[in-house]
């Protein structure tokens, strides 16, 4: 193992640039550090936003273990071999999530999304949106999948007649009631309960008994206010993960 091990935190999509949040990452470090017993400066964490980012970071040999959504867990687990350690609650939503796919009120319903564009902040992960978000859906094989992080304007081009279709994560969809054109937009399928976000071991770089030790540590984090280290990450503690049946390999 390298001298210092690194813990990668990927959030492609999702707001953040990776100087603003490492003060966080420095600070949870520490805290892991601290639970662990491990010397001081041998644990380090990082964060990128973007997927190409995340994975060239993960593409380190000092790169032993990684915070993701799950999406980025189905897409990427097998290429870089990734074992879960923990999973996230996430303040607000919990371990696990169900995902939307809305449409226009007036629209196609999922049967006859033929030539549409699936628009989502997991639009990096269509393996993640095919078989996990909307595996029961047996999508058509020209529905196309792309990556946006800018959710409005997607929604207003579903109310505009584009033949798009938009996927929402839980906190996501729990705000489209407050949209002044919600009434013209529809649930057209929902997802089974899924995890929201992972703790992975990365390709066996760090050896076992570090390995059980970090587990260890992130089962006994517990947030006590949004002020400290894990309340300010939007997380209020770790637990085993519980992965869904068609997952246990991604």
């Amino acid at each position: 193992m390298a001298a210092v091990a690194t813990l990668v935190f990927c959030a492609p999509g999702y707001p953040g640039g990776a100087d603003d949040a490492q003060p966080l990452m420095d600070q949870f470090a520490k805290d892991t550090i601290a639970s662990t017993g491990w010397s001081a400066g041998s644990f380090a964490a990082v964060y990128d936003p973007t997927e190409q980012g995340g994975l060239a970071k993960l593409g380190n040999a000092d790169s032993v273990v990684a915070f993701m959504p799950y999406a980025f867990y189905v897409q990427h687990g097998d290429q870089l071999h990734l074992t879960p350690l923990a999973e996230a609650d996430v303040a607000g939503i919990g371990t696990e999530e169900r995902w939307s796919l809305v449409g226009a009120a007036a629209g196609a319903t999922p049967p006859a999304l033929a030539g549409y564009t699936i628009l989502s902040v997991a639009g990096y992960a269509p393996d993640f949106v095919r078989h996990s978000a909307l595996g029961a859906l047996n999508l058509p094989a020209d529905v196309k999948i792309e990556a946006s992080g800018q959710l409005l304007s997607a929604l207003r081009r579903v109310v505009a007649g584009e033949k798009v279709v938009v996927l929402l994560d839980q906190e996501q969809a729990v705000a489209l009631p407050t949209l002044p054109f919600a009434a013209q937009l529809k649930v057209l399928a929902q997802s089974p309960p899924l995890p929201v976000a992972l703790v992975v071991a990365v390709d066996s770089r760090l050896p076992a008994p570090r390995a059980k030790a970090f587990q260890t540590a992130l089962l006994k984090m517990k947030s006590t206010s949004d002020t400290d280290t894990l309340g300010s990450l939007r997380l209020k503690r770790f637990v085993l993960p519980q992965l869904p049946a068609h997952a246990d390999k991604p």
